[in-house]
């Protein structure tokens, strides 16, 4: 392991960054399934047919990459996992009856008597709505430190309303890429009135982040730092005009820049996700536990990591694939 340097420090950095990423690509591509889910009920049957064929050859490879996060969690930080599921047990129960109930509705919209697609569609929505807001108030409540005071209480509430309408967008910004016609245009109006929420839950998130800890607020204010991080928020404020000059313009002709707000929702989450990662570490668990505490035996992250160069890339090829064989726009949804 000489290769790694002190592997005491080098490890905890790269599991790290691998649980980083992991959750980063879930939240992407997990998140437009689920905003497509939660768009489902204004969208008339033919139209949410076509809505659930955009995301079919998806949504569960998706899901990986949220197992791969739990999983290295577990493996690299056990500390870190124990401490965390401990204090967020009834959001992730939420979270997994949500996924459940989901994948179920998914697949027994198809083969339901058409008397009971209805029930089915909105269990589809259910499910969608319940592992977004409890994604939410995870969020919320572990910017405040895992704690449970009222305050704390309060913006887990706040970034759960908040979340689901983040997903909704890129949702949204999926269906543009991903349909055309009337539906395209349902999901331009949905997508231009979502932007807003976007915004404003961006800059709720930014305002308390270093509200909740003393140290994050030194991190980012702090001189020089506050001058060396300006460009993050400067760039997501450019995304999000970005984002707002696309959707006004369009539909182009041809089609040809319907990617453009999927596109720059990407980037602007993962502006996000570098500014919380930024505020946080080297700590996994706010405030108690940092990355090099929480960390497994060297010996066993070595052997995890070998491990994971073999699986990550796996999963990589075989999502990149899908995308690749997938791409275009949605065809008619069909069983046969």
């Amino acid at each position: 392991m000489t290769f790694l340097g002190d592997p005491s420090v080098s490890l905890p950095i790269i599991f790290a960054v691998l649980l980083g990423v992991s959750i980063l690509i879930y939240v992407v591509l997990d998140g437009f399934d689920l905003g497509v889910g939660l768009l489902s009920p204004l969208a008339t049957d033919g139209h949410r047919d076509r809505m659930v064929a955009s995301i079919g050859p998806f949504w569960d490879a998706n899901e990986t990459w949220l197992v791969l996060a739990v999983g290295l969690l577990l493996v690299a930080f056990p500390a870190a996992h124990g401490a965390i599921l401990t204090a967020l047990y009834l959001p992730v129960f939420v979270l997994l009856i949500g996924l459940i109930l989901r994948g179920v509705a998914f697949e027994f919209r198809a083969k339901a008597p058409v008397d009971k697609k209805a029930a089915w569609d909105f269990a589809f929505f259910l499910g969608s709505l319940m592992a977004a807001v409890s994604q939410g108030f995870m969020l919320g409540l572990y910017i405040m430190g895992l704690q449970f005071t009222g305050v704390a209480l309060a913006f887990a509430a706040l970034t759960a309303a908040f979340l689901p309408v983040g997903y909704s967008f890129i949702g949204a910004c999926w269906l543009i890429m991903k349909t055309s016609g009337e539906l395209q245009a349902k999901a331009l109006r949905w997508a231009r009135k979502s932007l807003w929420g976007v915004g404003f839950g961006l800059l709720l998130i930014s305002f308390a982040t270093p509200m909740a800890s003393l140290r994050i607020f030194d991190k980012w204010l702090s001189f020089p730092e506050a001058i060396l991080l300006a460009p993050l928020p400067l760039l997501s404020l450019a995304i999000l005009v970005l984002l707002w000059l696309a959707l006004q313009r369009l539909p182009t002709r041809n089609d040809s820049w319907a990617w453009a707000p999927f596109a720059f929702a990407t980037v602007l989450f993962f502006l996000a996700f570098c500014g919380l990662a930024y505020s946080f570490y080297p700590y996994v668990v706010p405030e108690q536990l940092t990355i090099y505490e929480a960390a497994a035996a060297p010996e066993s992250l070595f052997i995890i990591l070998v491990g994971a160069c073999v699986v990550l890339p796996i999963i990589l090829a075989y999502s990149a694939l899908s995308f690749f064989v997938f791409r275009g726009k949605a065809t008619e949804l069909r069983y046969d």
